[in-house]
């Protein structure tokens, strides 16, 4: 079988890792020159770090980052909230971890046999019976049995495979983020979340004696808004962070998600974020891209033929991202209530809701 997969982050990463395992090899390709900005940091919770032991990752390794054992919610002035105990949560089998995306990246290409042919990108596809024939922006040209595009949110070739009905797919969920890495303060031990009114700032120890920020805001009225303006009202350890930003790379970009009736047109596949974005408030985004590769993985050897295996995994894939999906809405829902009435409902009941959101995703896909 000859196999692409245009995309060389998480989700390529893992789909070609995962195939590897099974036997399969895939050309990788990166429209990337080079690796570029990978400054961000990322958290990554326990099935996560499962998926990445499935794929032949010694995930021991990834605690040179920084081990997250609990998540705290506190209102904008500091005040506790919510605190949640992760291995209630997931167990002791594998750890929640929070890493630099540098890092990350490098441990999946890490043992890596395929190349990754950088500064390449796709051009045109045609799908033509149970082929697909795929021109390059360099205009060569090559055959393959299937084409997996996991390219990310704004993937081009969901666009290729799609056309014009690719236009609606990417949608604004109405907020605006901030994400940036800079000095960690003392005070910051574990994942902690500040909220205001329609607002929040994460912080998460990353190792290193480096901390990553995410901060958002509802509201498309909100956008123009620099980050240090936004949250001028937040308690330390916002305001301590906020006010040593100079010098500090702050990413700055709307929140979208992907929703597609399917991930396939043929033998072109999506996986990852170019299939099924959500907001980031599950922090699910690496876990289902690399769920995804397994599971693909494993239904193409499985399955009678590839046509078999691609229709299964989809089948296998969907409630799960569903899932998620449905729980960053009932998350935002709530985070954007009345702050008095969010804040006694996470007293209240906020063990019960966030075990509940992520029960489903504690068993093997």
């Amino acid at each position: 079988m000859r196999v692409l997969v245009v995309g060389a982050g998480i989700a390529g990463l893992g789909t070609t890792r995962a195939l590897q395992q099974v036997g399969i090899e895939c050309d990788l390709v990166e429209r990337r020159a080079d690796w570029g900005d990978e400054g961000l940091g990322i958290y990554l919770p326990a099935n996560a770090i499962r998926a990445m032991r499935l794929l032949g990752i010694d995930t021991s390794s990834l605690h040179r980052g920084a081990v997250i054992d609990r998540q705290r919610f506190l209102d904008h002035r500091g005040r506790l909230l919510l605190q949640v105990d992760l291995a209630t949560v997931w167990g002791t089998d594998d750890r929640c971890v929070a890493m630099s995306r540098a890092a990350l990246h490098q441990a999946l290409r890490d043992g890596l046999e395929q190349s990754i042919q950088m500064g390449t990108n796709v051009a045109e596809l045609r799908v033509v019976g149970d082929q697909v024939d795929v021109q390059f922006a360099d205009r060569t040209s090559r055959s393959y049995d299937l084409v997996i595009g996991a390219d990310g949110v704004h993937s081009g070739v969901r666009k290729l495979m799609l056309g014009d009905a690719d236009d609606g797919v990417v949608r604004p969920i109405g907020q605006m983020a901030w994400r940036f890495v800079t000095q960690c303060p003392e005070q910051v031990t574990t994942w902690s979340v500040m909220l205001g009114h329609r607002s929040s700032f994460l912080t998460i120890p990353i190792g290193g004696g480096l901390v990553y920020c995410y901060a958002d805001v509802s509201g498309q009225e909100r956008e123009a808004v620099d980050v240090a303006s936004q949250f001028e009202a937040y308690d330390d350890p916002v305001s301590e962070i906020l006010a040593a930003l100079d010098g500090v790379k702050v990413h700055r970009s709307p929140i979208e998600e992907v929703v597609l009736d399917s991930w396939r047109n043929g033998r072109v596949l999506l996986v990852g974020d170019a299939a099924h974005a959500t907001s980031p408030n599950m922090a699910q985004g690496a876990a289902m891209a690399m769920e995804d590769a397994l599971v693909l993985a494993r239904c193409l050897t499985e399955a009678s033929d590839v046509d078999a295996g691609l229709a299964r995994f989809q089948q296998h894939r969907r409630p799960r991202t569903d899932w998620v999906r449905d729980q960053t809405h009932l998350r935002d829902r709530t985070r954007n209530l009345p702050p008095f009435i969010r804040n006694a409902a996470l007293k209240i009941a906020g063990q019960r809701i966030f075990r509940g959101n992520y029960a489903p995703l504690v068993p093997l896909p």
